[in-house]
């Protein structure tokens, strides 16, 4: 198998694998995200208190399958995002292209190329992640958020749109995920070779697997931090109603989203769904990477027949 498709499709592989043990928590982070959209605090019914609560009342309400909401959109948009951003990261890292002259990785390269993947694979799966948060939003009355879409199936929402918007409705919302993506992939990819070399380098981890949870972790974790904000501004983009020419009618772009939700929600209204977004996030990209190095592994091991100790 050429090297070049075996890291597009091991890249993909990984992240679905990491996508189905943490979609549960991406559920509830949709929710607690759309909850109270642009209403002032103490002006609206929470009928999600925390992260562990949401998962309760979505369990009572909708049934416990409905933490695994949205799960086969979910996966399409993974394996189609991860598999070119890890493919173009991984590739750039083999043909040398993330060193610089002291045969180091650099940091900025590697922000460069992990932004690049993440960029055109997040257009590509775009309609994926449109799909999947609609599904995930649909509840009960009793606990619904935000603005309740009809499908009740990906093939049926990827029909509806078609209906009312056409083609081009499929890609509707894709510049917010797109820089969503480009700052979450560039803080991810490039911090966690970083982080593996520093702990490696002071002897604090040397196990392999041990290693590439302890970087994924810390990658996740300064993902959450930076990439919030935006997750956020693009589930409600996706999420939103449209008018008969496909236009949202809550938000037009990004930065009329920040401005409204400042506005009405405060400051805090950027961060709603932080925890759920941090405790998917960090086990997210821990997972997907320990899979992509033990699937490169095996792949080398069995299928190049390379001597691997």
């Amino acid at each position: 198998m050429d090297v070049i498709l075996s890291n597009f499709v091991m890249g993909g592989l990984a992240a679905q694998g990491a996508c189905v043990l943490t979609n549960p928590v991406d559920v509830v982070k949709t929710r607690l995200q759309l909850q109270g959209e642009l209403a002032k605090q103490g002006t609206y019914v929470k009928p999600y208190k925390n992260m562990f609560h949401a998962m309760v009342q979505i369990a009572r309400n909708d049934g416990i399958l409905a933490l695994e909401k949205g799960l086969v959109p979910a996966l399409y948009f993974q394996f189609f995002l991860n598999a070119t951003k890890l493919s173009i990261y991984s590739n750039a890292l083999d043909y040398g292209l993330l060193h610089d002259d002291k045969g180091n990785v650099s940091l900025y390269r590697g922000m460069f190329f992990g932004a690049l993947g993440g960029s055109v694979g997040t257009f590509i799966s775009s309609p994926f992640y449109m799909v999947k948060t609609q599904l995930q939003a649909r509840s009960a009355k009793a606990i619904a958020v935000g603005y309740q879409h009809k499908h009740a199936s990906m093939f049926e929402a990827f029909r509806n749109i078609y209906k009312a918007d056409g083609f081009f409705g499929y890609w509707r919302g894709a510049l917010s995920s797109v820089n969503r993506v480009f700052v979450s992939s560039s803080v991810q990819i490039a911090t966690f070779p970083k982080a593996k070399s520093l702990l490696l380098d002071n002897g604090w981890v040397t196990h392999p697997v041990m290693l590439s949870f302890c970087a994924g972790l810390i990658a996740g974790t300064l993902l959450t931090l930076t990439y919030a904000p935006l997750d956020l501004m693009t589930t409600r983009m996706y999420n939103q109603p449209v008018d008969e020419q496909g236009r949202g009618l809550m938000y037009k772009n990004n930065l009329d989203a920040f401005a409204k939700i400042v506005r009405t929600e405060g400051w805090r209204g950027l961060y709603k769904g932080f925890w759920p977004i941090y405790f998917r996030s960090a086990p997210h990209c821990t997972l997907m990477f320990v899979f992509f190095e033990k699937l490169i592994h095996l792949r080398d091991k069995y299928v190049y027949k390379l001597d691997i100790s």
